[in-house]
Parts: structure tokens; sequence; C-alpha cells
């Protein structure tokens, strides 16, 4: 993977709000993929049994994609607009085994 940066995201949302939050979600990461070259994937997934569970699977091409997208008005927004609506949010440290895509 190189100097490739793999995060994953672990998110409680307020169940009222999680429409809105979905919205939001997918225009972010619509602007990030579309914008940012540094960004090389964004995925966003919910649990089924619990739907308000998102997880995310973010991949950048190095650090500086990384710190530039946290900086980005599109990431900003996102961040400031979903803040009452998450109800936690957790990091999760993982190491990328193989990530392959068609």
């Amino acid at each position: 993977m190189g100097d490739r940066i793999v995060r994953m995201a672990d998110l409680e949302i307020d169940p009222a709000q999680l429409d809105a939050y979905k919205a939001l979600l997918a225009e972010e990461i619509e602007a990030s993929v579309r914008l940012e070259p540094g960004v090389l994937m964004l995925h966003a997934v919910s649990i089924d049994e619990t739907p308000e569970r998102v997880r995310l699977l973010e991949v950048y091409a190095d650090e500086a994609a990384y710190r530039a997208h946290l900086a980005t008005p599109h990431f900003l927004k996102y961040k400031t607009q979903t803040a009452a609506m998450v109800r936690s949010l957790r990091l999760l440290p993982v190491t990328p085994i193989r990530m392959d895509a068609k």
C-alpha cells in the first residue's frame, strides 16, 4: 500500500436525524472523491440491524492528502452540520490485508 492512509470510522447517528445525516454524508463523499486527487476511496455503509450505526472506510494517497482533506470546505461543512447528529465516533485502527477494486 506504500504511503497510503487507510482509516475506518464507526459512528452512531441519532435515529431521528439519520436521513439528514445520510444526505450530508453522501454530499461530502461525492465532493471529496470528485475534487480531491488524494482521496482514493470513501465508502459508507450502515449496519442492517441497526441502521444508525455507520461505518466509513477511507483511503488517501498519503498523509498530506488526508490532512488536506480535513481542511476542505466540503469536509468542514459536513463536520459542522452533522455535529449534533453524531452520538459517537470511534476511529478504528486498521491494517489493510488486501484491497482490490474492479
